[in-house]
């Protein structure tokens, strides 16, 4: 589990990609402080197992099914990406509950300038804006956020001064690919409404009971 608050911006070194899946080299400082093999980070809010690591950078298999859910299929050497640590038990939880497993992808649409913050107008499918609910969480690129506005098409949402330096929300542009994962409480609600609605009933009612009492 992460909170959705970045720690740092890291630099990807390499990936060297396979026919689905990938090997990716990122570039960190903050994260490695006390990183141990099979630490969980969180890379774009994609939650990745630490299958190696060295003075200054770590190493991460990527799967099949998260390049093809993830903007991490367009990530190329350079690149920046946000990483966070896994929560500990006892640490605060000042963003929201993420798991790091994404719903989807959105592409930003805008970007507008409100005094001292900037508005980031993200398009999605109508599967991922269906949890999308004004003044909920959002977790996009790994960055914890609230849902400002939202529509049919998109939803919006406003970064602050501390949100654009310790990210890189703002380094993006019109057109670029962002990550998405919605709050897991609609999910898990859905679900649960869901298998109530689909459940047969069981009727008390079949021979044995007609026969005792003398309808068969």
């Amino acid at each position: 589990m992460f909170t959705g608050l970045v720690e740092e911006i890291g630099l990807v070194e390499s990936i060297v990609k396979s026919t689905k899946s990938a090997k990716i080299t990122i570039k960190a400082r903050k994260v490695l402080e006390d990183v141990k093999l099979g630490d969980s980070i969180s890379t774009n809010g994609v939650c990745l197992t630490v299958t190696s690591f060295e003075s200054g950078k770590f190493y991460v298999d990527v799967m099949a099914e998260t390049m093809r859910r993830s903007n991490l299929n367009g990530l190329y050497p350079g690149a920046e990406v946000n990483l966070e640590r896994a929560l500990r038990l006892g640490d605060r939880l000042g963003g929201h509950i993420v798991s790091g497993h994404i719903d989807g992808t959105g592409i930003i649409k805008k970007f507008e300038q409100e005094d001292n913050a900037v508005w980031i107008n993200i398009s999605t499918s109508p599967e991922i804006l269906k949890y999308v609910v004004q003044k909920g969480s959002i977790a996009i690129d790994g960055v914890s956020l609230t849902v400002a506005y939202v529509d049919e098409t998109i939803f919006k949402v406003s970064i602050i001064p501390h949100t654009k330096d310790l990210t890189t929300l703002l380094r993006k542009k019109i057109g670029d690919e962002v990550n998405l994962e919605c709050d897991m409480i609609g999910k898990y609600i859905e679900k649960l409404l869901g298998s109530k609605e689909q459940a047969p009933i069981k009727s008390g009612i079949d021979f044995n009971f007609l026969s005792k009492n003398g309808f068969a």
